[in-house]
Formats: structure tokens, C-alpha cells, sequence
């Protein structure tokens, strides 16, 4: 155990390829929470609503068709993963990251019904980032906690394209691991990691806030201020201009791009937490020569 500790440490193409084959399962892990995590949020939800609602005298019937065609105990664990199409069970020699995809060329093995290429390129982005974590961290705390940080990132954002929706119960537990890194401190001090995560909340609750008052509308979610408090107690204060100024051109760019592709209006609801995540990632990683390319473009440095 020593000599493979010691192999980690010491050889950084050692370390590099194996948080590159771990990310690669750890993705295809990330796929299923994708998929089933905002389930099991929904049901959640209606029982409490339900719970509320015979609580106050009503009386609630069950409805014609269920919210779902799910299995009653469905979990991040069960029941086994299935094709939609034909129910086959997704043994392990089809659940290999990436090359159970270009062994079965895309398609179920019973019914050659094809398989989103959504999956495959999630479990290659989540090792690719694992690998840039090794490269960036080396051997240690630090990555260990950046590799929890960006399986959570993929997942959020994900969650936000297919739901337009960030789970507190993902984004709040990040908050509290980045003031924990802070108090030792791996990344940034306590006192920057405080300052940065209130002054990301802040930053887009006001924006919130002004906009709602001059439209009336709503004009982002309320996970987008928790994520980039998320990130502004990861990367601190100083760097959260650059976050933000980051995430805003890319959403611009995609998404108008996409707005044009998919011939959609400008009142189309774009998910903003993916933008936040790739500018925060980014800067999280390779926020200091970042940081300086922007003050010389501006002309600060």
C-alpha cells in the first residue's frame, strides 16, 4: 500500500492516469445520477405536498396515472439500469465507461435501439477534468477535494440543461466543503472563501432582484446565487469578477448560438448554471494566469 501511495506521489503520469480511469467511472456513475436524481426530487416534493395537503383537511386522490412509470423503490442504486425501449438489463460487461458504447456501436444489445452519446461524453468529461485536477493538485488533499467539487459541477449542470433547476441538497453541501478547504487553507484563505461566497450570493441576488422590479419577471433561479457562492468561496473574492464576466460571454455566445440554431425568441429560458460552472471550474483551476491575461487586456497590469 505504501509503494502504490508512494507511486501517486511521486510520479505525476502514474497519478494522472489513474484519476483519469477513475474519472471515467466516477462519470459513469454521474449519468445515472443525472437521470435520477431530479426523480427521486420530484416524488420528494409530491409527498410533501401531498403530506401538507391532508394535514390541512383535504382530501387528496390518487391520480389517474402515476407521475412517473418508475418502479416504487427507485434510487441511485435500484433497480438495475434497463433500456427504456425494451427493459434489458445493463449487465457490468455493458456498463464499461465509453467502451461498452463503441463495443455495442451505440445501440442496445437486445433491441438495437440507440444509446444517447450524451453518456459516453459525460464519463470522457469527467475523466478529462479529473486528469486536469491531478495535473493542477498533485498527490493530496486538494484533490481530493476538487475531484468531489467537479463530479458535482457535471452533475449540477446537466441537472440545469435538462431541468433548468440546481438541487440545494447538491449546491448548499459545496458551500460548506469549500469554507472547510478554506480553513486550512488549501486553496484560499478563510477570510477570502467568506467574503467570496457572500459576495457571489449577493452579486446575482441583487440582479435578481433589480430586474424582477423593473419587469416583473423573474430572471434567474435562486440556485444560480448559491452556486456562485459555491464558487466564490472556492476561488475567493478577488477572482469573482472574473467569474462572472467568464460565465456571462459564454452564455451569451452558446446560448445565443443555440437561441439561432434551434430558431427559438430571446424570452426562451436559458440554463445559466452551466456557464457559471465552466467559468468557475476554469478560474478554480487556473484562476491566477487567467486573472493576469484579464488585468493586462484591461490594462491594470
Amino acid at each position: 500500500m505504501n509503494q502504490i501511495i508512494q507511486a501517486l506521489e511521486f510520479y505525476p503520469s502514474i497519478l494522472i492516469t489513474v484519476t483519469l480511469i477513475f474519472g471515467l467511472l466516477v462519470g459513469s456513475f454521474l449519468n445515472v445520477v443525472i437521470f435520477r436524481y431530479p426523480i427521486m426530487l420530484f416524488r420528494e416534493w409530491e409527498n410533501m405536498a401531498k403530506d401538507m395537503l391532508t394535514e390541512r383537511g383535504f382530501q387528496i386522490t390518487a391520480p389517474e396515472k402515476p407521475v412517473d412509470n418508475y418502479p416504487a423503490n427507485f434510487n441511485l442504486v435500484t433497480p438495475r439500469s434497463a433500456c427504456p425501449k425494451c427493459d434489458h438489463k445493463i449487465s457490468a460487461l455493458e456498463n464499461i465507461p465509453i467502451l461498452s458504447y463503441l463495443f455495442l456501436r451505440g445501440r442496445c444489445r437486445n433491441c438495437a435501439t440507440p444509446i444517447s452519446i450524451r453518456y459516453p461524453l459525460i464519463e470522457l468529461l469527467t475523466g478529462l477534468c479529473f486528469a486536469a485536477c491531478a495535473y493542477q493538485f498533485g498527490y493530496g488533499w486538494p484533490l481530493v477535494i476538487s475531484l468531489v467539487i467537479t463530479a458535482y459541477f457535471i452533475a449540477m449542470s446537466f441537472i440545469d440543461i435538462d431541468h433548468q433547476y440546481l438541487p440545494d441538497t447538491m449546491t448548499l453541501p459545496l458551500v460548506w466543503l469549500a469554507i472547510i478547504a478554506a480553513m486550512q487553507p488549501l486553496y484560499v484563505s478563510l477570510n477570502d472563501a467568506l467574503i467570496g461566497a457572500i459576495a457571489g450570493y449577493l452579486s446575482l441576488w441583487s440582479v435578481y432582484w433589480v430586474y424582477k422590479l423593473l419587469t416583473g419577471k423573474e430572471g434567474m433561479g435562486h440556485g444560480d446565487f448559491k452556486l456562485l457562492a459555491v464558487i466564490g468561496a472556492l476561488v475567493g473574492w478577488q477572482k469573482l469578477g472574473l467569474v462572472i464576466i467568464l460565465s456571462a460571454g459564454v452564455g451569451a455566445i452558446i446560448g445565443g448560438t443555440l437561441l439561432l440554431i434551434q430558431a427559438k425568441g430571446m424570452q426562451t429560458r436559458i440554463p445559466f448554471g452551466p456557464y457559471l460552472v465552466v467559468a468557475g471550474w476554469c478560474t478554480f483551476l487556473w484562476g491566477e494566469p487567467m486573472m493576469q491575461v484579464y488585468l493586462n487586456l484591461i490594462g491594470v497590469a
